[in-house]
């Protein structure tokens, strides 16, 4: 009987034991698994840094090669803008230089008047001749004042005064999109005194081509 205890008590003891022993090998387990687990969040959160430092990067490449093109296509329309400038630039002289061997001469007018005088019919007919000779050219009209009445008033003159020097030369064939107008009233002298001799020279119209 007391060898029946015995082996009993022993198998009690085993029985115990094992169950000690699994608990304890799934508690290692459990702590295995939450340390690989830890390692892995560790170590994916110290290859994020790297990964988005490399993106950054890439991106500022980028812009940095976005911003170089942009910058060579500035200069490239800048160049070509200058080019073009100093090709007009280099027209315009060219055909002033022409221009100043041609004996474009003014016409002038009577005190408070804008008809064309019949002098000033002989010079429009020469001034006509160059300017068909140069038909590329635009002819602008200038309507000048001597020094007496108002500025509003002579500004008035001036314009009636170009107006009329520009439809006698349309009715000598010139083209009339060819012809601009502008007064300058008194505003441009080409005499400053205050006689007769001065003013007669101021009441005009002058022609330029350009």
């Amino acid at each position: 009987m007391k060898k029946h205890l015995t082996l009993l008590g022993l198998l009690l003891i085993f029985v115990f034991s094992l169950t000690i022993f699994s608990g304890c090998a799934e508690k290692t387990a459990v702590v295995k698994d939450e340390a690989i687990q830890e390692q892995k969040v560790a170590a994916a959160q110290e290859g994020a840094p790297a990964a988005v430092t490399a993106d950054d990067e890439a991106a500022r490449r980028a812009k940095e090669a976005a911003d170089r093109e942009a910058a060579l296509k500035e200069q490239a329309a800048k160049d070509a803008a200058a080019r073009k400038a100093a090709a007009r630039a280099a027209w315009a002289k060219k055909n002033a230089e022409a221009l100043i061997d041609l004996n474009i001469q003014n016409i002038y007018f009577d005190y408070d008047k804008s008809g064309i005088r019949p002098d000033a019919r002989e010079i429009l007919k020469a001034n006509a001749d160059i300017f068909m000779k140069n038909s590329s050219a635009k002819i602008i009209v200038e309507g000048h004042c001597d020094e007496r009445g108002t500025a509003e008033y002579n500004m008035a003159l001036g314009e009636r005064r170009a107006q009329e020097a520009k439809q006698y030369l349309i009715n000598l064939g010139i083209d009339a999109s060819r012809i601009e107008t502008i007064s300058y009233g008194k505003e441009r002298p080409l005499d400053n005194r205050s006689i007769e001799e001065a003013w007669a020279q101021n009441r005009r119209a002058q022609f330029l081509l350009k």
